[in-house]
């Protein structure tokens, strides 16, 4: 027998692999599979002013053009010292969507005289899954840390690179995949969702 489908509704190839490892890990019992090309389906524009606006943004427009239960994230980095920013502009910080070594640098650029005891950050994720019977549930996961002055590691994405968790003196980017699914904001709101996915699509 065929596992339900469920559609991780992102084309960043970093998310699908991260997600599909949490979500696999969490026994949901579904297949996920990817969106089409851009060219078959639109992207979305991520028009919301909250993380979870924009999850159900994806979502919903995932579940509209496929027909079947959808799951999307929005997430982002909050730093204290700018207020909550770049939040829901994570992605396009320095102008254009997914330049992540723009957006770090001018992240660290803003940050330059910031002094060290008041670098403090967090991760923030909105999960959504969205039924085609027109079921909405929406998850949340944090992980607050501090900025490190410079990027250190290669196994992250995003600001991964910058952010030390609470308690590490590593950033993101130099925790193995596991140790950072453990801890990750992601991880987190992607394991409250994986019940809802179970029960509601899955075997």
């Amino acid at each position: 027998m065929s596992r339900p489908r469920v559609v991780l509704a992102t084309r960043n190839a970093h998310k699908i692999t991260e997600l599909s490892r949490i979500l696999d890990r969490a026994g949901t019992g579904v297949e996920l599979i990817g969106l089409p090309p851009v060219d078959e389906l639109a992207e979305v524009v991520e028009t919301g002013r909250t993380f979870t606006a924009n999850a159900l943004l994806k979502a919903r427009a995932a579940v509209a053009a496929l027909g079947v239960p959808a799951v999307a994230d929005d997430s982002g980095l909050c730093v204290d010292a700018l207020n909550g920013m770049p939040g829901v502009f994570s992605a396009r910080w320095a102008g254009r969507h997914g330049d992540d070594s723009a957006n770090l640098d001018l992240l660290l650029a803003q940050l330059v005289d910031v002094p060290d005891e008041e670098r403090d950050a967090h991760f923030a994720c909105a999960a959504a899954l969205v039924t085609p019977a027109g079921v909405e549930i929406v998850t949340h996961g944090r992980l607050d840390g501090t900025l490190a002055r410079a990027p250190r590691g290669s196994a992250g994405f995003g600001y991964d690179p910058v952010l030390r968790p609470a308690g590490e003196a590593r950033t993101c980017a130099e925790l193995s995949p596991e140790e950072k699914d453990a801890i990750s904001h992601r991880g987190a709101a992607f394991r409250r969702l994986a019940p809802a996915i179970a029960a509601l699509v899955g075997t």
